[in-house]
C-alpha cells in the first residue's frame, strides 16, 4: 500500500517530520551550548566531585545525547524519506520510532543516578520531549491519511 503524496495530510506530516528534526538537532546542540548547566546540576548531585569528575560527567553526557541526537537525526530523515516515497510502511516506522523516542525521553525525564536526583539536568531532558511531541502530530496525520 502506498500513500499518495499529494494529500494535504501527507504533505502535513512531511512538514511536521522537518520540524521535528530541527527540534532533534537544537536539542542536542543545547547539550553543547549548556555544558556548564549541565556540570551545575551534576555538582548538586555530587558535591564532593573534583572538577574533573565533574567535567568526565559532562562529557558522558553530552556523547549520550549527541548519539541520541544522530539516531533521532536518521529516524526522522529516514521516516520522511519513507513518506516522500509514499510509501505504507511509513505510518508503522514512524510509529515505532514514536514510541522509542517517548521511551528515550522519558528515561531521560525519570531514571535517577547514583546521588537520588534525576540523572539529567532537567532542561535538557524536557528538551528531549520536544521532538516527540512533533512525532506525534506526524504519526497523527499519517495515520488520519489512510483510506
Amino acid at each position: 500500500m502506498t500513500i499518495p503524496a499529494t494529500r494535504s495530510g501527507t504533505r502535513g506530516a512531511l512538514a511536521t517530520m522537518y520540524v521535528g528534526a530541527a527540534l532533534t538537532v537544537l536539542a542536542t546542540l543545547f547539550a553543547f551550548i549548556d555544558r556548564a548547566g549541565l556540570a551545575e546540576h551534576i555538582r548538586a548531585g555530587y558535591p564532593a566531585y573534583q572538577t574533573a569528575e565533574i567535567d568526565s560527567a559532562v562529557m558522558a553526557y553530552t556523547v549520550i545525547l549527541a548519539v541520541v541526537g544522530a539516531l533521532g537525526l536518521i529516524g526522522w530523515l529516514g521516516s520522511a524519506w519513507l513518506v516522500r516515497l509514499g510509501k505504507g510502511s511509513a505510518r508503522w516506522v514512524a510509529s515505532g520510532l514514536l514510541v522509542i523516542a517517548a521511551c528515550v525521553a522519558l528515561t531521560g525525564l525519570t531514571v535517577q543516578d547514583t546521588s537520588g536526583g534525576v540523572g539529567l539536568a532537567p532542561m535538557l531532558g524536557w528538551l528531549q520531549v520536544l521532538p516527540c511531541l512533533a512525532g506525534l502530530a506526524a504519526v497523527v496525520l499519517l495515520w488520519s491519511e489512510r483510506g
